[in-house]
C-alpha cells in the first residue's frame, strides 16, 4: 500500500510502482475515484494506454467503474484510489481491497486546483514505468496502423459509394455477428469467443482482458446496459473487462489494444445511425461525398482490420436499430 503525496520523488515513486508491477504481471491499472474528479481517471487512460502498450508491453488502464467487492477481481489489479480531500465515499470500499491483499495507491488532492500537478505527476510516472518496461513511451505505432486502416475504408467509399462489406457469420433475433468462430446458434458462438478468458496459464506472465468498444452514442442508458454486460462478463469469467466509446478510444487504449502481448479479446458493437450529418468537401463550398455516420463506420472497420493484422481475436456485432435489446440479449446469454 502506497500512500502519494505532493513532493517526495512521488512521480518516480508512481511510476515504479506502475512498472514493477506490471513485469510481474500485475497490469490491470484500475480506478476509484471521488466524483468531483470521476472523469479525470479518463484523461489517465489515454496517457498510459497510449504509452505503455507496445513492443509486446503494456499497463492496461480500467476506468469509470465503481468499486466492487474484493472477491470479483482477479489478481492482476493495483487499485488508484484517487479522492479530494472530504469526499470519502469510497474510502471503507478501498479499506476492503487492501485489507484482501490487493496494491492500492492512495491519493488525496486538497482540491480540484491541485489538477494540474496531477497531471505532471502521472505524465512523470509514465515516463518511469516506460522506463522499467524498456519501452519508448513518446512514440504510438499501432494508433497509425487503424488510421491507414480507415483511411483505406474511406477512399473506397468515396470511389465505389460502398463500404467494404463483412460476411455475416450469424444473423439472429435482430443481431448480426461477425467472427472467425462458427456456431449455429448465437449463445454458442458467443461462448466459443469468450472461452479463451477462461485459460488459466499466464501469457507472458499477465492475464487475459476483454474490451468492449462501442461505436455507439455514449448514452446514459447505453452506457448502463453497457455497465451491466461488462459486470456479468468479469463476474463469469473471472477478468479485467473495459469499456471504450468509438472512435475516441483509438487515440487512447487503441494503441494498448494493439500493442501488449495480445492478451485480450475484442468485442466491438455497431449499430444503426436515425441520424447523419453530412461533411464537407470544402468548408467555402457545398457538396459533400461522406457523412459523420460513413466516417464512424470507417474507423471501426478499419479498426477491427488493424486488431485482425495484429493477431488479435475480433468477434463484431452489429446491435440493428434497437440498441437496449441487443445489448440486453448479449446479457442474457452469457452463462
Amino acid at each position: 500500500v502506497a500512500l502519494l503525496e505532493t513532493g517526495q520523488n512521488s512521480a518516480a515513486w508512481l511510476g515504479a510502482i506502475m512498472g514493477g508491477l506490471a513485469l510481474d504481471g500485475i497490469d490491470k491499472l484500475t480506478f476509484i475515484s471521488s466524483p468531483l474528479i470521476k472523469h479525470f481517471g479518463t484523461w489517465i487512460e489515454q496517457l498510459v494506454a497510449e504509452s505503455t502498450g507496445k513492443l509486446g508491453k503494456g499497463i492496461l488502464p480500467v476506468d469509470g467503474t465503481l468499486p466492487e467487492k474484493a472477491e470479483n477481481y482477479s489478481d492482476d489489479r493495483v487499485f488508484i484510489y484517487l479522492k479530494i480531500k472530504g469526499e470519502d465515499d469510497y474510502d471503507k470500499a478501498t479499506d476492503r481491497l487492501e485489507k484482501a491483499g490487493y496494491p492500492v495507491v492512495r491519493i488525496t488532492l486538497d482540491s480540484t486546483y491541485d489538477l494540474g500537478g496531477e497531471i505532471f505527476r502521472w505524465e512523470m510516472a509514465t515516463i518511469i514505468a516506460g522506463h522499467i518496461l524498456k519501452i519508448n513511451p513518446f512514440d504510438q505505432p499501432d494508433v497509425e496502423s487503424a488510421k491507414i486502416r480507415a483511411s483505406e475504408m474511406v477512399a473506397k467509399y468515396q470511389d465505389t459509394g460502398k463500404l467494404p462489406v463483412l460476411p455475416i457469420t450469424l444473423e439472429s433475433e435482430g443481431l448480426k455477428i461477425y467472427s472467425s468462430d462458427q456456431s449455429y446458434t448465437l449463445e454458442n458462438l458467443l461462448s466459443i469467443f469468450l472461452d479463451p478468458l477462461l485459460i488459466t496459464e499466464d501469457i507472458n506472465q499477465t492475464k487475459r482482458y476483454l474490451a468492449i468498444q462501442a461505436f455507439l452514442k455514449p448514452a446514459k442508458q447505453n452506457h448502463s446496459l453497457l455497465d451491466r454486460l461488462r459486470l456479468k462478463i468479469q463476474s463469469q469469467y473471472g477478468v479485467a473487462v473495459t469499456i471504450g466509446f468509438g472512435p475516441r478510444f483509438l487515440h487512447s487504449t487503441g494503441q494498448l489494444h494493439k500493442g501488449d502481448n495480445g492478451q485480450g479479446l475484442f468485442l466491438q458493437l455497431l449499430a444503426d445511425m436515425p441520424e447523419d450529418c453530412a461533411i464537407p468537401d470544402d468548408p467555402k463550398k457545398e457538396g459533400s461525398s461522406i457523412s459523420f455516420g460513413i466516417l464512424k463506420t470507417s474507423q471501426a472497420l478499419g479498426d477491427r482490420q488493424a486488431l485482425i493484422d495484429a493477431g488479435r481475436n475480433v468477434m463484431t456485432i452489429d446491435l440493428g436499430s434497437d440498441i437496449n435489446k441487443g445489448i440486453k440479449k448479449l446479457i442474457e446469454l452469457i452463462r
